[in-house]
């Protein structure tokens, strides 16, 4: 069994109205020091498969297929053995 934690952001040239409204309230809050927030999204997935290349290989379709837009967003994702 793998675990896969994925991370999805937005492309640095695509402009992140959530990222701003987070920073607007961080700084309405009392955090004048907040230059830029960019949001994003965390996926955990836990898949089977033979070995690390065959779900390396897995998740990164997954990410391509459906978790992430490839114009807008960009993807890493960090995989360990769980048993």
């Amino acid at each position: 069994m793998w675990l896969a934690q994925v991370y999805v952001t937005l492309k640095p040239v695509v402009n992140d109205p959530q990222g701003l409204a987070i920073r607007g309230g961080l700084r309405n809050l009392g955090f004048e020091s907040v230059e830029s927030v960019r949001a994003g999204k965390y996926i955990e997935i836990k898949l089977e498969a033979s070995d690390r290349e065959a779900a390396e290989n897995a998740v990164r379709q997954m990410c391509i297929k459906l978790l992430a837009n490839p114009v807008i967003e960009d993807f890493r994702f960090d995989l360990e053995y769980v048993a």
